[in-house]
């Protein structure tokens, strides 16, 4: 009886493993997609649209002027971009420092006017709505 019961919570952990992983890549897809339109809107220096299009967990834990600040400081003296392309990809329902949801972090190969590589990372989350939104952003 024991056996059986062992058999059947590993079947059972590999379907919920299957269906995670199945889940992932249409995903990853649409997260993906609201990225670039996010990332569009910081290369055309609409830094407030920016924020106002976030998640709103990043909204609750980073106000608009303090965002709009870190992107002049930070995006601006980089330039215009020149090239992006996704790098990598990763469906995620944990990470570090946030709640437990449904996330997709992306990494892009940039290149900038003023910076030739760039590694951006943008964690879109899915939001209350049901749609994609940024949660995170990241240069190196």
């Amino acid at each position: 009886m024991a056996k059986v019961i062992v058999v059947v919570v590993v079947i059972v952990i590999m379907l919920m493993t299957c269906i995670a992983t199945a889940a992932g890549p249409g995903k990853e897809k649409a997260a993906v997609v609201a990225a670039q339109k996010w990332l569009a809107l910081i290369d055309a220096d609409n830094y407030a649209d920016s924020w106002n299009e976030a998640a709103g967990y990043f909204r609750a834990a980073v106000n608009q002027e303090k965002w709009e600040q870190s992107l002049q400081a930070v995006r601006t003296p980089l330039g215009k971009i020149i090239s992006r392309k996704v790098k990598s990809k990763v469906y995620q329902t944990s990470v570090p420092g946030a709640p437990d949801g449904e996330y997709v972090i992306i990494q892009f190969q940039t290149s900038f006017q003023n910076k030739k590589s760039a590694i951006e990372t943008v964690t879109p989350m899915l939001d209350k709505d049901g749609q994609w939104r940024l949660s995170g952003y990241f240069i190196k």
